[in-house]
């Protein structure tokens, strides 16, 4: 729960006779994360290898191919095939299976494309000729000229002088064919041999040339015409060629679906064996696997071969173990906030999984900052639609969908403490407060609460530090014992200063508290390198270190002092959203009295934007306030990602 799930790393010597029936076991139990072994392979085990990576690649070529068949025809993957994968097909007569499906799916897949590409191409023809469609001029004869230079355009109005002025002295012929306040239909004519400085004029006077058309005749309305007949035609015959996709569909999906998970199941056995390392008559296959599903990886291993020697290695968490692949295996309501954790980061093996404190923690910061019980129940409502995919339009987003709920609930429990329902404070009594109300008492309270996530971070971050056995991080580290004690000691100061002779401990100790811990925290580089053994103990010059301790310890006082005072955002925000739904109070008595049709249709008007513009910008706050306030103080992250090798990866834990 409050660690990645504890990983087991394996060691397997496999006779060569056995290799298949054990890497079937590895696939299909969908537990066992390679490590790749290939670099002992050697000599003639070496060619062995490469023969293996040839077949591997041969199946990954033909897995793609069927892949962009089934795509071609609108069809799915399927479902992998239950149980252990059989065992390994032949990829000659694969490549033949797929050979023979492909040519009737590319002869349909290749004409629409081509028509799709031939109707783009004249509907590009079709919108330079709409600016001249009502001009009666052939442009077959302007394609025709042989000795004359002649562009036929649109150019904005106002450059029509500067562009007659420019070729006052050049002999040619131009002619406005329609004109409006902005823009001009233009046709530009002269000889060949004044051809570069028309082009200069034309470029200066911002003229767009108009693309003529090889192949068609007549005037451009007449062209347009054509051109819409031709794609009309070219759209029939897509249609044509989709109901005979549709077909092909009917009768290949099944066996190309088939094809395709018995392509897939050789390709990972085949990967499999190419991660393997190759002895004389022996493969060793080492990787990783939770512990909880090792005896049972054990006992299938040795029913298909009890000759395979199977050796564990646990991992402690009290060493570095930055190899060491993490898995983060919750359950199913803790999988939003999962997300959360890992779009900042993945936590490293020996490193507290913050997965269930987010879980606790997001949804009361959401919901203290946007308590309204009746906008809640609405995020609540948008929540559970986004989860059970109804509306197709977000299925895309079904994933955020826990998280709505969660913190639509959280908001409406707040709503409740706050007396808060749609923006009415009328509606139902306070249970606790109205943050418009109290503003000082509920900015102190956001304080408290952020004082206290800190400290939390803290003690986090030191049994990070103690279960890894860090102990210079533990002691010396800016948010280690050192920065935690310097932080008490500046909170202690600033709260004799504000109650006076009322603070219950002399100000002296936190005095002394703050100098002894500043001093370690300004030498902390010092002290971390003398504890783990480094020389020297000072890298940079004597000249400028008092410059860089001065600048680091007061990065560290005003980080301190950032981290607490970013947590007023909790009330300000409670504040800001009594005072945003009064305001709409206030709009909705200008549109009409209570009660009345403008009066609500303004009150709904708001409470959607509320919802929807206010709720977005809280979860923006919300995630601030976690990642770079809270997790910054114990995360370190940059763990690896388990990925075992599995017939089904969009199934694995992200």
């Amino acid at each position: 729960m409050f660690h990645p799930e504890p990983m087991i790393e394996v060691e397997m010597i496999v006779p060569e006779k056995d290799i298949l029936a054990v890497t079937r076991v590895i696939s299909g139990q969908g537990v066992f994360q390679l490590t790749d072994d290939s670099q002992l392979n050697s000599g003639k085990e070496s060619k062995n290898a490469e023969a293996w990576q040839e077949k591997a690649a041969g199946f990954a070529g033909l897995e793609r191919r069927i892949q962009t068949m089934l795509q071609t025809l609108g069809a799915g993957e399927g479902q992998p095939p239950s149980g252990e994968p059989e065992t390994m097909v032949d990829l000659d007569q694969m490549r033949q299976e797929v050979e023979k499906y492909e040519p009737d799916v590319r002869k349909a897949s290749d004409q629409i494309g081509g028509d799709n590409k031939r109707i783009e191409q004249m509907e590009a023809v079709q919108r330079q000729l709409e600016p001249i469609a009502g001009i009666d001029v052939d442009v077959s004869g302007l394609r025709r000229a042989h000795y004359t230079y002649m562009v036929l355009g649109s150019m904005p109005a106002a450059n029509i002088q500067r562009l007659e002025t420019s070729l006052s002295r050049v002999p040619h012929i131009f002619l406005p064919l329609r004109q409006d306040k902005q823009t001009a239909v233009v046709w530009l004519a002269g000889s060949e041999s004044n051809a570069d400085i028309l082009e200069r004029a034309m470029r200066s006077a911002y003229i767009n040339p108009l693309a003529l058309p090889e192949g068609y005749n007549g005037t451009p309305t007449e062209i347009i015409q054509n051109l819409q007949a031709n794609i009309e035609a070219a759209r029939a015959d897509i249609a044509t060629q989709r109901q005979a996709l549709a077909s092909l569909r009917g009768a290949l999906e099944q066996p190309l679906q088939a094809l395709l998970w018995q392509v897939r199941t050789s390709r990972l056995l085949v990967d499999a064996i190419v991660h393997s390392g190759k002895l004389r008559y022996t493969y060793i296959v080492v990787g990783w696997i939770p512990v909880a599903r090792f005896e049972r990886f054990k006992q299938r291993v040795k029913q298909v071969s009890k000759e395979t020697l199977v050796e564990s290695f646990p991992v402690d968490r009290n060493r570095p173990a930055e190899d060491v692949p993490v898995s983060l295996h919750h359950a199913r309501l803790l999988g939003p906030f999962q997300s959360l954790v890992t779009t900042f980061g993945r936590p490293r093996y020996n490193e507290v999984d913050p997965t269930w404190v987010m879980a606790i923690m997001f949804p009361l910061l959401y919901g203290a900052m946007f308590g309204d019980a009746g906008q809640g129940l609405v995020m609540v409502l948008g929540g559970w639609l986004l989860t059970s995919r109804k509306v197709k339009a977000l299925r895309g987003l079904a994933g955020l969908g826990g998280l709505v709920i969660a913190c639509g609930t959280s908001a409406t429990i707040f709503g409740l403490l706050y007396g808060s329902f749609f923006g009415f404070e009328t509606v139902i009594p306070a249970l606790w407060m109205r943050p418009i109300d109290n503003i000082m008492t509920i900015l102190i309270i956001s304080i408290v609460a952020g004082v206290v996530l800190l400290s939390l971070g803290f003690l986090i971050g030191l049994y990070n530090a103690f279960v890894a056995r860090d102990w210079a991080r533990f002691f010396f580290d800016h948010n280690g014992l050192v920065g935690m004690v310097l932080y008490y000691s500046l909170l202690g100061l600033a709260a004799g200063l504000l109650l006076g002779s009322k603070m219950p401990v002399p100000s002296i100790v936190f005095t002394i508290g703050a100098i002894i811990s500043a001093l370690i925290v300004a030498f902390s580089e010092v002290f971390i390198r003398l504890m783990e053994g480094e020389r020297p103990l000072i890298e940079e010059s004597l000249s400028t270190y008092p410059i860089q301790i001065f600048f680091e310890l007061f990065e560290t006082v005003i980080g301190f002092l950032s981290n607490t005072l970013s947590y007023i955002r909790v009330g300000a925000f409670a504040v800001a959203h009594a005072g945003l739904s009064l305001a709409f109070f206030n709009l909705a008595s200008l549109a009409g009295p209570a009660g009345s049709v403008g009066y609500w249709i303004v009150l709904v008007i708001g409470n959607i934007f509320i919802v929807g513009f206010e709720g977005f910008i809280v979860a923006i706050q919300t995630m601030r306030l976690s990642y770079y306030e809270f997790f910054t103080k114990f995360f370190t992250g940059g763990g690896k990602t388990y990925e075992p090798l599995t017939l089904n990866p969009s199934k694995q834990e992200s």
